[in-house]
């Protein structure tokens, strides 16, 4: 799949960078010289007509680009296990008082175990993708997982019932 991206210098104001939706859309992100990021959309008949802007906080703008990420990540994933006969993706809840808030990853031991592989762990808006062994779970991670059903109603188990 190709998405087609576009640079424009905005000469004393700054950058902007478009995403060309298939539809013909264009979606912006003007950085400005002061540090001020827009999001901004575009008419389809006209490309440097704006429809609508919204300023954006440092903060917003990483939510955003956070969100973004973590739903290309999780619909990436959704099209493999389509795509895959007897690969599963799961979302799996750690329990607020499970025995693995505080501790490592690998302590779960998940893959030797289950044979399920943990990808990524959602925090609150944040995506940790690929997640090390020694990333310390906290109460209200979601653990994203792969592996057969078999495997992933294993280590679903595995977390509820914690460090043996």
């Amino acid at each position: 799949m190709t998405v087609r991206v576009e640079r424009v210098d905005l000469p004393g104001i700054g950058i902007r960078t478009d995403v060309i939706t298939r539809s013909g859309r264009r979606v912006s992100v003007v950085s400005q010289r002061t540090g001020e990021r827009d999001l901004a959309l575009f008419d389809v008949d006209d490309p440097d007509a704006s429809t609508d802007t919204i300023p954006l906080t440092d903060d917003e703008a990483a939510a955003i680009a956070e969100l973004l990420g973590a739903s290309i990540a999780l619909s990436r994933l959704s099209s493999l296990s389509e795509r895959a006969v007897g690969l599963y993706t799961d979302e799996i809840s750690l329990p607020p008082d499970s025995k693995y808030v505080g501790r490592p990853m690998g302590d779960t031991k998940a893959r030797t175990l289950t044979s399920s592989s943990i990808v990524a762990i959602s925090r609150g808006t944040e995506i940790i993708a690929s997640p090390t062994p020694d990333i310390i779970f906290e109460s209200g991670d979601v653990i994203i997982a792969v592996g057969t059903r078999k495997g992933l109603d294993a280590l679903s188990k595995l977390i509820d019932r914690g460090p043996s």
